[in-house]
Formats: structure tokens, sequence, C-alpha cells
């Protein structure tokens, strides 16, 4: 499996759960961020997280905090783009960077071994994950080399839907199952934090 670098996207807005850092609240006991590392630094050579604002409020992670350069709140593309100008950086090595968001607290555990296993039987050069027939075009995989077509897209063609961007591509699909449940469940509203604090104890 190739070396792979993990960026978690934690640059929305959070408007529907009344702003503020989503990835910062709490289910059963521990951040939704907490979480989402612990699902992906084992399956990742190293994390970073994209935000917007003061990176010092994430310092307790001991993570790089790399922020969006396109404006105006491009969306999750802008965040995408972000991770694989860093990753050609400062760890040109690196070729595929998996991307995730950050209020999603049940990650599968063989996320990055499944989208590379996927990109190599379709000689793809995306990955996005499906769950229930849903896609979750945040959850993907990304080839460092599209990073100057993805700026091209954002910046001069004002691309900012994922799909709309991935379907020029070769795009593995690659599903998961929902029971004991959903592994991509994100936590959006005060509602979904209840929610998780029930799926919390299915979890393993």
């Amino acid at each position: 499996m190739r070396e792979t670098l993990g960026v978690i996207l934690a640059g929305g807005l959070a408007r529907r759960m009344g702003g503020g850092d989503k990835p910062m609240r709490a289910i059963a006991g521990r951040t939704i961020l907490a979480r989402v590392i612990d699902r992906l630094a084992p399956q990742c050579d190293g994390l970073i997280l994209n935000a917007n604002g003061d990176p010092a409020r994430f310092s307790a992670f001991n993570l790089p905090v790399v922020a969006d350069d396109v404006p105006d709140f491009a969306g999750p593309l802008a965040g995408i783009l972000a991770a694989l100008d860093w990753t050609a950086s400062h760890r040109p090595q690196v070729e595929w960077v998996l991307s995730a968001a950050a209020d999603c607290p049940f990650l599968p555990r063989d996320l990055v071994a499944r989208f590379h296993a996927a990109r190599r039987h379709e000689q793809a050069q995306l990955c996005v994950a499906r769950s229930d027939g849903q896609t979750h075009p945040v959850i993907g995989l990304w080839s460092v080399a599209l990073r100057h077509d993805l700026r091209h897209a954002l910046v001069v063609e004002d691309c900012r839907k994922i799909d709309r961007w991935t379907a020029r591509y070769r795009l593995a699909t690659v599903d998961w199952e929902t029971a004991p449940l959903d592994p991509f469940f994100n936590a959006n509203t005060p509602d979904d934090l209840t929610l998780a604090e029930t799926l919390a104890e299915l979890d393993d």
C-alpha cells in the first residue's frame, strides 16, 4: 500500500450546530475530533487538520493545521486542495491523500486499505466512499498529482461541488455495510449528537 497522508476536514461553518467548532463537541466523554484521529492515525502516514481561523484552538492535538488559501469558504474541495498542496511541499514522497470529515466519529478502520485496493483494481485516479446507497464524496482518496487541475477548477471555473469535479476522472466507489451502524454517520445537529451517544455504545 502506498504512503498516504490523512487530512481531517474541519473548515466548515457548522451552521446547523449553531456555529463554533463542531469537531470539539463531545460524544460519550470524548471529542469527535479525538475519535476521528484515533480511527485514521493507524491507517495513515501522518495526519493534518484543515481548519480556518486561529490554529491555536487545536494545539492539544499536535497536528499541523492547514488553512484554505481559496477565499470565501469555497467548501470541502478547498480543504482538499490545501492538503494536496501541503503534502507536495512537506511530504513530496507521498502520492495519495485521504480526506475525511471531522464530524464523522465512527469511520471505518479499513478505509485506506480498501480505497487503495479499489484504486488498483479499477485503475482509478480517485476513490470515494458509499454506504446504504449514498455516496460520501468528502470521504475520499486523492492523487496529489491532480492538485493543479483542482486549483484551476476551483479558482478559474468556480467548481465547488465535489462530485462535479470527480466526474472528470476515473473514480472508484467503495461500499461499506451500515450494520450495526453507518460508519459515515456525521454529527451535524444537536439531535445528531444525542443519537451519537447511543451509537457510541454499538461502536467497537
